[in-house]
């Protein structure tokens, strides 16, 4: 079985070289959340010279911290201004923590408790509640990303927690000819017939984010299987084989989930922040990918 792989790569990481050169994989991912010490054109130059294909994902309403919030405190700031009816619980990064807000001032939770830990600008904040909406789509860094590709004739576009036709079309706007590659991470994101319908590109099974907006744990594989029939090239991402941040072998666990995924007709995988930090956890999942597809 023939399958690829794109890599989220930490933009200074000295085996860049190596992960290009390795055969199942097919591209590069940018977290735009990962800070730069040049400027976003010469950033993108750079990482498009390895001679993989570029993906560049925009954060979009996807909800992130903004400013540090430091134990004691009762207020954390957003990437947009939401509204939501309260109290109503917050989840952190993977959703093993959450808060419970009160209230909310624009684009500040205000809340009733507090993880008993330092909060860091860009981590990641699900609120799964259907009264939840979200002020605007695009981020200025976004945007600023947006014109950086368009001068360099890039045009590979991941866009975080599409829910609509819309939020394509606001990224073609700024990028002509954009592909872009359509993440699934909500709810209303499930709604894949209008999404797909109006043909804007591949979709992605975002499982980082997915997995915590699903109401029970459980449906995350229902959700699996509904994006890879609404698209057979769909991609899948995040959540695999994450136990080899942890240490020098998968959990068996993993395998299996990774098996799941090609049995119901996943081909091609994309690995997430957690494992993509060291050289020894991206070679290994790499290798392992190879391995299983080759076996299956």
């Amino acid at each position: 079985m023939k399958i690829q792989v794109i890599v989220t790569i930490p933009p200074y990481a000295d085996y860049l070289d190596e992960i290009a050169a390795h055969p199942v994989v097919s591209g590069f991912r940018l977290n735009t959340v990962m800070p730069l010490k040049e400027s976003k054109e010469e950033a993108l130059k750079r990482l498009a010279a390895f001679g993989q294909l570029l993906w560049v994902d925009l954060k979009a309403r996807q909800l992130r911290v903004v400013n540090a919030a430091i134990p004691p405190y009762t207020e954390v700031q957003l990437s947009h201004p939401i509204s939501v009816n309260t109290p109503v619980d917050a989840f952190f990064s993977d959703g093993t923590e959450h808060v419970k807000v009160v209230g909310i001032k624009g684009n500040r939770l205000i809340l009733a408790d507090g993880p008993r830990r330092l909060v860091g600008p860009g981590e990641s904040i699900n609120i799964v509640h259907p009264s939840l909406e979200i002020e605007g789509n695009l981020t200025d860094t976004d945007k600023e990303y947006l014109r950086a590709m368009k001068k360099l004739k890039l045009n590979k576009v991941m866009l975080s927690y599409v829910e609509n036709p819309e939020d394509v079309e606001e990224v073609k706007a700024l990028l002509p000819g954009a592909e872009v590659i359509l993440k699934i991470e909500s709810q209303k994101g499930m709604n894949l017939s209008a999404i797909q319908g109006a043909k804007q590109g591949n979709l992605m099974a975002a499982r980082g984010d997915l997995f915590v907006e699903v109401k029970q744990p459980h449906l995350i594989v229902n959700a699996m299987k509904a994006i890879i029939q609404a698209d057979p090239k769909a991609i899948v991402a995040s959540r695999i084989f994450d136990s080899l941040a942890y240490f020098p072998v998968p959990a068996s666990a993993d395998i299996g989930d990774v098996a799941f995924l090609m049995v119901i007709g996943y081909r091609v995988f994309m690995l997430g922040d957690a494992i993509c930090f060291e050289r020894d956890s991206v070679m290994e999942a790499l290798n392992l990918l190879q391995a299983m597809a080759e076996d299956y």
